[in-house]
Formats: C-alpha cells, structure tokens, sequence
C-alpha cells in the first residue's frame, strides 16, 4: 500500500481535489437552483445536461488522448471545467447551465479517463486491488468532503464559483509536476450491446436503470434538501452521508454477493432500497416546517443511510453479475457495454426525477427512487426464474466507482493480467585485461 501512494501520490492528490471541487459544484448548482426559484422541471433538465456531457465525452476521448497524449488532454479539460464554473456565476438561465453542464460532463469524463489509464499503466498484477480500493476510497471521501464547503458562502453569492475554479486548477499542479512519463493510451474494445444482452439481459437493464437512480440520487438530493428547507449545513450533511455510507457498504455486501447468488443480493439489495426510500418518505414528516415547528430530521438521517447503503454498491453488482455469465478475457469489454448503458439511463435520470417531484411535491424524489429500484428488483426477480445462476470462479465482487471508465476496470484484478513494469537492465561495462 505503501508503494501505491509513493508512486501515485500526486495522481491521487489530485484527483481529490477534482473531486472536492466536483462534490462542491454539484450541490452548489442544485441549492442555487431553488433559491433562483427554477422550476423543478427545468432544474432537472439543466442537471442531467452533465451526463448527456459525460455520454458524449466518452465516446470521443479515447480518439483525443490517442491523437494528443494524457497530460495534454487533463490540463486542457481540467481548465475547460475551472472556467466554466465560473460561467454559471455570470450567465443565470436553466438553459445556458444545460450547455454548461454538458460540457463539464465532457470534460470529468476526460479527467477520469486520463486518470485511470494512468493508474491502470503504474499497477501491475500485484497490487492492482491496491490501486484500485485506494482510487475508490479518495474519489468518494474527496466527495463527501467536497460537499461541506456548500457553507463557505451563501450559494447566492458568486464567491462558491470562484472557490471551485481555484481547487480544479490547484488539482492540475501536482499531476502536471509529477516527473513519470505519461502511459501510451489503449483502445479498449467492447462488446455490442446485443452480445452484451445475450450474454447477460438483467445485467443490461438494470444498468439502464440503476444508471437513471444515480443520476438523479447524486444532482436532486440537495434539490430535495432546499425543497423541504434544509439550512446550508444540513444540506451538507444530507449529501456528505449519502456519498460515505454508499462507499462504506460496498464492501461488506459485496462479500455477501460472493457468497450467495448475486442475483438475490441485488434483488434483496433493490427491495431494501425501496423500502428504506419509504421510510424516509414518513421520517421527513413535518420537518420542512420553520424552526419550533419542524419535526426531528435524525430518523430521516438513518433512512437516508440504510438507503444509500443498500443503493449504492448497485452497480459494482450488477458487473460482477454479468461478469458471472462471460469468459475472464470479455470483463473488460463488458464493463464497458454496462457504463456505456449506465449513461443512457443517466441522461434522462434528474429531468424524470423532477417530473415526479413537480407532480408530488419534493417527496416525489422518493416516489422516484422507490418506483426504479422496483422495477430493478422486479425484473430480477423474473430473470432468476428462467436462468439459473452460474458458478464462474474467475468472477468476484470488486467495489467500483459509478463513474468509473473502461480504462479504470481494467484495474480490477480479476480482469485479464496486465504486463508487469519492466525492469531495464542497463549493461556493465568490461573490465580490459591489461596483463
């Protein structure tokens, strides 16, 4: 472990700080949102502009990093991201926030993938597991913490906007300094959508729609929060758990999943999810009345936990799952099938949200959560009826960002061996015999 942070410190250093920066914006936006008193129509579709910007990204990146190298593409769209922040601080419109939003999507995807290719190309077959729990660990902490700044100043001011674009570009210091050469980049091939299907049809569909639950999960729950009349702090408290308790969970249920069949994990997972979503919904009570009047937000709090805990590990689920039915050497390819269908349900995910929650009110961010991760368990479900499980001994439960590109699953070490880094022996020079 000690070795991973030695020789990837200033990748890690500065993928925080992206992420700080990310985790801050995102519920800056959305708490700004309410107080310029967008309608919660428009307030969704401006938010899911940043995966339309993230689907579109990810297909036309790999072409960019090839043609111009890493360290190019992650300054260039560390900076596009610095300056467009401050954009949003100029320009107030749901629909000129939409354009910005896709292009902020354009470029984290950008910066994920130089970065995970990058620690792809520093891990070998040793410690990749390493690598990858550490990444995990950094980008949903740096999250969480990220969302805690929502109190350097009120959301109405401009000074939050310039504060993200100062940590973005901060982040470019150490990754740009840092003295390792840059990785060729590789093409990561994957599997058609139909392959994907064949291979394993409750893996495709519930990515689509665990991918329409992230979305609108991560960008409306400060929506809900200033909805339902959070304070600032309170706000930053919602999401912080939410980010923390998910990244908690995966561990623990992905051992569950190893050991039973992952199916009924993720169909138990799904229903417990829906559940707890129920409960928040009865917790939240009369607690958006004025201080005095307000009920008590602790049980809201827990239900908001046991939630993101059952939520959250969902989609390293769902790979595992369809990795259960395809040979070691397609993992990879697959991974990339189940993101690429992710982000289809993605981009529709926060305006669908808001439609619930402007026909029932902010609870209708529940109803919306409650409504998926049925349809998600349901399907299980029947799926479980007319397949039987597959014992694959090369397939295993690895925890997994959502935001994770094809780049970084090949950190999971369960995927085909990479090269390990090779040593270059350098030639010793011959002794003349003088005698």
């Amino acid at each position: 472990m000690n070795k991973v942070l030695k020789n990837s410190w200033a990748l890690f250093l500065g993928m925080g700080a992206i992420m700080i920066a990310y985790g801050f914006q995102g519920s800056l936006l959305g708490v700004r949102a309410v107080k310029e008193e967008f309608s919660l129509t428009a307030t969704g579709f401006m938010m899911s502009g940043y995966f339309v910007g993230f689907f579109i990204g990810a297909s036309i990146i790999p072409k960019i990093i090839s043609r111009v190298g890493h360290i190019r593409v992650f300054a260039a769209f560390a900076s596009i991201a610095s300056l467009v922040i401050l954009i949003h601080a100029i320009y107030i419109s749901p629909f000129v926030w939409f354009l910005l939003r896709i292009i902020t999507g354009v470029s984290m995807v950008s910066i994920y993938t130089v970065a995970e290719s990058w620690l792809n190309d520093r891990a070998s077959n040793k410690n990749r597991g390493s690598v990858l729990s550490v990444y995990m660990i950094i980008l949903y902490s740096s999250l969480g913490f990220g969302m805690f700044f929502l109190n350097f100043s009120d959301p109405i001011n401009f000074e939050p906007f310039i504060l993200i674009s100062i940590i973005t570009s901060a982040a470019l210091i150490p990754i740009l300094l840092t003295k390792r050469k840059a990785p060729t980049f590789k093409k990561i091939e994957s599997m058609s959508l139909k392959e994907a299907y064949d291979a394993s049809p409750f893996g495709i569909i519930s990515s689509f729609f665990y991918g329409t639950i992230q979305a609108a999960l991560f960008t409306l729950l400060a929506v809900y929060a200033a909805e339902m009349n959070f304070s600032i702090f309170q706000i930053s408290i919602v999401t912080f758990l939410l980010a923390i308790s998910g990244a908690i969970s995966q561990w623990p249920i992905g051992k569950l999943s190893d050991i039973f069949d992952r199916r009924y994990v993720i169909i138990i997972a799904s229903f417990a999810a829906a559940f707890f979503a129920l409960c928040s919904i009865f917790a939240s009570g009369t607690m958006h009345l004025p201080e005095g009047l307000a009920s008590s937000k602790f049980w809201f709090y827990i239900f908001l936990i046991l939630f993101s805990f059952c939520s959250l590990p969902m989609f390293s689920l769902i790979l595992a799952h369809t990795n259960d039915f395809i040979p070691k050497e397609k993992f990879v390819a697959a991974g990339a099938s189940l993101q690429f269908t992710f982000g289809m349900g993605a981009m529709g995910g926060p305006f669908l949200c808001s439609i619930f929650m402007n026909i029932v009110g902010p609870n209708g961010f529940f109803v919306f959560l409650i409504f998926f991760h049925l349809i998600i368990g349901i399907y299980g479900v029947y799926r479980s009826r007319i397949r039987p499980s597959i014992e694959n001994p090369d397939s295993q439960f690895v925890a997994m960002p959502q935001s994770i590109t094809p780049a970084g699953i090949e950190l999971n070490p369960t995927t085909e061996p990479i090269e390990e880094p090779k040593k270059v022996e350098t030639e010793k020079p011959k002794i003349l015999n003088t005698n």
